[in-house]
């Protein structure tokens, strides 16, 4: 009826996550999912770049990391010193493989500022290009530049798919959909038939690319299933066709690279073993090595002792198949093992089984070595294939593990599924929200924990420009013009964030707690990803609660991203606190860095690029005591935050049955502190430490002048930057601001040219600074769109500069609202 609401149920994972009391299983636990959302380049690629200056020369630049479609560069050249990285939109950017400039005619040219470090061009690009690894041709040029590798196999596209059933004769599929890289798979000739259809991903060892079966001397023979709907003669017209259209169908064989290799078995006809059943994957069961094809391939089927049976459970294994063990896992394990269909009574006996049926247990050492190591755990969540109906994805929980294997509760299914025997490795178990980043529904459970969607305005979060020529031509309309999005192919996808434990770990968190982390999280949903790292970081802090607290989103801020509840425990007391985190990949670097900044450690402690000797931020120089001299002096008002004072941070007691109470945060002094007081205490020390009461005294002597200066200060300078020269912080003397008089305009800073920006510029007391802006060829749009963190990030300047260039960007920004908005 017109006027009626719909109100849509959705699954939530936050709120079952904490109804459950379960925790998400690590992202990188998932390596299948790791490998397909890279992008086809890596760091240490190197490519031929137009030069800034002169558009009409290239120069040899290597990638320092990648983010989606974005690319950070350096011009071989520059060494270590990254004040010259820039980053380029593969879609934009004048970019190609090593070699074209040749093979085009084009001129390779040193860069002004690094001239007099190359005499010899010849003899350096000798040197450099000696066995380095190009970036890929056919993504820097054609149809598939910018594109995610994993998008090219689009539905129509064919493979060929060996059939594990039966024998390794293979046949031509279909891909009749890509769910980030779990393909439905429809044989070739079957036109809308899907009762054979398979879903497979991408990576399995039995999936291969058009023309494989001939360059390994296998046939192309359509499975037994399917073989009797049609005639001969039709399937070899079917073939022909496939051949004719090859090109035009066919998947880049570079997407196969990352395939696992398959190795030599030692297996012989006859061998027992115990086996899973991937069909049925409920049970462990005595199986038998039924044939060798060769030195990679042999058959193993599942024993059934009846007279007769109806059909037999058989398939196609390799050395590295999941799923089979030597004779006596079980036993050694703890685990049941079910007896073969009419075996005589319940208890089986290995040795008597052998001398029954004649033959050999197959030796320990044709079985790979099973590993723990793997970051799974009991109880933990996931999302996994349901077996008995491919095209489910339900949630899972992990019941037990035994070396590489996890046993499985689905929830949610349309049929109840026994517990299910999955490898570590096995590509039908994805991370906690990968069905929502890839638009695919996920089963909740039957008595699912839902979040009521509300009809709301959704407002596109501000996107984060990116100060350099080549990424400016291809970005600097995007927040003035929405129709473009930097984001990874339309996903809400977030790089690898790595922990970098070198780097300086400040005030609040613990070194040996960071050293204990894991070496990276991700990649994946960009929210889940970042949450699982603020999470880790707060459980590595001294005080847990303190370090929520500098976290929590202030609401008295700009609000650009998504708020995320996080909880700390402290000394027997939960808290909880929104914390605002990115929802896209292209603005994960900014929000690490400015995290790190936030909690007074090393920028570069955690992101999306790896530390591998000296940080660029020299913080090796940096300790603890020094740290908090130069900074323990200017926090911003939450640490001193008066009696009665706002806070979004919530702290509940662990008592049953009792409503959660919002606890004012009372600034005290150490002598006359309460048992019940919420600490706010730095983290500076560990806990009971001598400096830890000294860092109350500290807060004790701040709180009065801070309250007086609040008002004072609107703008919350809590950023910093170290620098290679310098590694005294500079005073709070040194930046503080006067509000200078109101700017008029003449015109409308969103037509400014470049020219334009440089003549305002050299009016101010940045003059100095122009020639930055006329090398960057920032004109008045991309001005406006500039914040501090990209200043610093990408004009490499001292805060104080910064600052004062910010001010004069801010001053421009509020006479565009005020003359020329409406």
């Amino acid at each position: 009826d017109a006027g009626s609401s719909v109100e849509e149920m959705e699954f939530n994972w936050d709120e079952y996550l904490e109804d459950t009391g379960a925790t998400a299983a690590p992202h990188g636990s998932f390596k299948h999912v790791d490998t397909s959302l890279q992008n086809g380049f890596a760091p240490g690629m190197k490519l031929e770049v137009a030069v800034k200056s002169d558009q009409n020369t290239y120069w040899v630049a290597t990638i320092i990391t990648t983010c989606g479609q974005l690319l950070l560069l350096r011009y071989d050249g520059y060494g270590e010193d990254r004040k010259a990285d820039f980053w380029c939109d593969i879609l934009t950017a004048d970019l190609h493989p090593i070699g074209w400039c040749q093979q085009n005619k084009k001129i390779l040219k040193v860069p002004e500022g690094i001239k007099d470090k190359i005499p010899d061009q010849e003899e350096f690009l000798q040197r450099v290009l000696k066995g380095a690894c190009s970036a890929p041709a056919n993504l820097l040029e054609g149809l598939h530049r910018g594109k995610n590798p994993l998008d090219l196999i689009a539905p129509g596209s064919r493979l060929e798919l060996q059939n594990i059933r039966d024998s390794l004769e293979a046949w031509i599929v279909n891909v009749v959909e890509n769910v980030g890289g779990r393909l439905k798979l429809r044989y070739e000739g079957l036109e809308d038939l899907d009762k054979f259809d398979q879903w497979l991903f991408y990576l399995d060892p039995f999936l291969h690319q058009v023309g494989w079966a001939a360059q390994h001397g296998y046939s192309l023979q359509p499975p037994l299933a399917i073989r009797s709907l049609r005639s001969e003669a039709d399937w070899q017209e079917i073939l022909k066709k496939v051949k004719e259209e090859e090109e035009e169908s066919s998947v880049p064989t570079d997407l196969f690279k990352d395939k696992p290799v398959i190795g030599v078995h030692s297996f012989s006809e006859g061998m027992k073993l115990e086996a899973v059943d991937p069909v049925a994957p409920f049970v462990i069961s005595p199986a038998t090595v039924l044939k060798v094809y060769n030195d990679k391939y042999f058959m193993v089927e599942i024993d059934d002792l009846r007279g007769e049976r109806a059909s037999s459970q058989r398939y196609v294994c390799h050395v590295n198949s999941a799923g089979i063990f030597p004779v006596q896992w079980s036993l050694k394990n703890g685990l049941h093992l079910s007896p073969p269909p009419g075996y005589p009574g319940q208890d089986f006996d290995w040795a008597d089984y052998l001398k029954q049926c004649g033959a050999e247990a197959a030796p320990q050492s044709c079985f790979p070595l099973l590993t723990s190591d793997h970051g799974f755990k009991e109880n933990m969540k996931l999302e996994a294939v349901n077996p008995v109906d491919p095209e489910e994805v339900c949630i899972a929980t992990v019941t037990k593990l035994k070396d590489s294997y996890l046993w499985l509760q689905l929830e949610g299914s349309k049929k109840p599924v026994p517990e299910c025997i999955v490898s570590v490795e096995s590509m039908n178990i994805f991370p906690v929200g990968w069905c929502e980043t890839n638009g695919y529904q996920l089963r909740p459970p039957r008595k699912a924990i839902v979040n009521k969607q509300k009809k709301i305005a959704v407002v596109q979060p501000e996107k984060q420009i990116l100060s350099s020529r080549t990424v400016h031509d291809g970005l600097k309309n995007q927040e003035l013009n929405s129709s473009d999005s930097v984001v990874i192919n339309g996903k809400y996808c977030c790089p690898k964030i790595y922990f970098n434990h070198r780097c300086f770990s400040g005030p609040y968190l613990n070194k040996g707690r960071i050293a204990e982390l894991p070496q990276s999280v991700g990649p994946g949903n960009c929210v889940l990803v970042l949450k699982e790292v603020l999470t880790l970081l707060i459980n590595a802090a001294y005080k847990p609660s303190r370090v929520l607290r500098e976290l929590q989103l202030d609401e008295e801020a700009a609000w650009h991203g998504h708020g995320e509840t996080l909880k700390a425990k402290y000394k027997g007391k939960s808290y909880r606190a929104t914390v605002e985190v990115v929802r896209t990949a292209d603005r994960v670097a900014d929000f690490c860095r400015k995290t790190c900044i936030k909690l007074e450690c090393c920028p570069n402690l955690f992101g999306p690029q790896m530390v591998l000797d000296k940080c660029s931020e020299n913080c090796s120089v940096l300790t603890k005591t020094k740290y908090t001299h130069y900074y323990g002096k200017r926090k911003n008002k939450r640490i001193g935050r008066p009696p009665g004072g706002h806070s979004n941070l919530e702290v509940a007691m662990k008592k049953p049955n009792k409503r959660r109470k919002r606890r004012k945060h009372f600034f005290v002094h150490k002598k006359k502190r309460s048992s019940t007081s919420v600490d706010n205490t730095p983290a500076g020390s560990p806990q009971g430490s001598g400096a830890e009461e000294e860092d109350d005294q500290d807060e004790s002597e701040l709180s009065h002048s801070l309250a007086q200066d609040r008002d004072k200060r609107k703008r919350k300078l809590r950023t910093f930057s170290f620098s290679d020269d310098e590694n005294k912080p500079p005073s709070p003397k040194d930046i503080k601001m006067e509000v200078a008089e109101k700017l008029q305009l003449d015109s409308n800073p969103l037509e400014w040219s470049v020219a334009d920006v440089v003549r305002f510029l050299k009016s101010t007391d940045c003059a100095p600074l122009a020639r930055i802006f006329l090398d960057q060829e920032i004109d008045g749009q991309a001005l406006l769109l500039l914040t501090l963190p990209t200043v610093q990030e990408c004009m490499d300047l001292k805060l104080g500069p910064a600052i004062k260039l910010c001010h004069h960007i801010e001053r421009v920004k509020l006479a565009f609202y005020q003359q020329f908005a409406n």
